[in-house]
């Protein structure tokens, strides 16, 4: 069995995205020591700016009428896709960015979409568990006054719930920006807590997903 992990941070140390998601894979690989781990790191191997708009706008263009830019940008795209679907699971690691999704986590989306198995309506990753962790330098929970500031994550649900169909489950660490910034510093004891409550529910995630995997694969197995 293979898990799918895409980074966003553009930290490669010291991310708190990364570290969350450390403890998903470790969970999972506790479960399956034997499996493959799949990693996209759009920070150590960022994505073309312009190759999405070279691959959406190939999709109407003949095959044999595409600029040499447009077949390259569509081979990354397939390649993209088939690093996804080889997932059994998969585990989405990105922080808030200024209020939604980093450009190059965009990109990746935007380029998957180009992929026809990724298409409207495809559901490619139909059942198929999927963590999203999401780390917030600010609080932006109920009752915060910057609550509702958080686009990322009700995106990132939408894409890969609603329009890849996967069964996506969310672990968020909040007020990761209170360590460094003195401004925060009496918010340090609830970014602790908010943390250990993260890497809590990443540890049972990442075991559920083991064992939901590995219960299905038994079934397919017997039938």
């Amino acid at each position: 069995m293979t898990l799918f992990r895409l980074d966003a941070s553009i930290r490669p140390e010291g991310s708190v995205s990364r570290d969350v998601a450390d403890t998903v894979q470790s969970a999972w690989m506790r479960n399956h020591p034997d499996d493959t781990v799949v990693r996209r790191d759009l920070t150590a191997d960022p994505l073309p700016s312009d190759a999405w708009m070279s691959a959406a706008s190939a999709t109407g263009v003949p095959e044999e009428e595409r600029t040499p830019e447009q077949r390259s940008a569509l081979e990354l795209a397939a390649t993209l896709a088939d690093e996804v679907l080889a997932g059994d699971a998969a585990v989405i690691a990105s922080p808030l960015y200024n209020f939604g999704v980093s450009q190059h986590l965009k990109t990746w989306i935007d380029l998957l979409i180009t992929d026809p198995r990724f298409g409207p309506g495809a559901q490619p990753l139909a059942g198929r568990p999927l963590t999203v962790v999401m780390a917030r330098g600010g609080g932006y929970g109920e009752g915060t006054p910057r609550e509702g500031w958080d686009h990322a994550t009700p995106y990132l649900r939408r894409i890969f719930a609603d329009a890849f169909g996967a069964d996506v489950t969310v672990v968020v660490a909040e007020l990761t920006l209170a360590d460094v910034v003195p401004a925060m510093a009496e918010l340090r004891p609830i970014a602790a807590e908010s943390r250990a409550e993260a890497h809590k529910l990443a540890e049972a995630t990442g075991r559920a997903h083991a064992e939901r995997v590995r219960s299905a694969t038994r079934s397919t197995s017997a039938a």
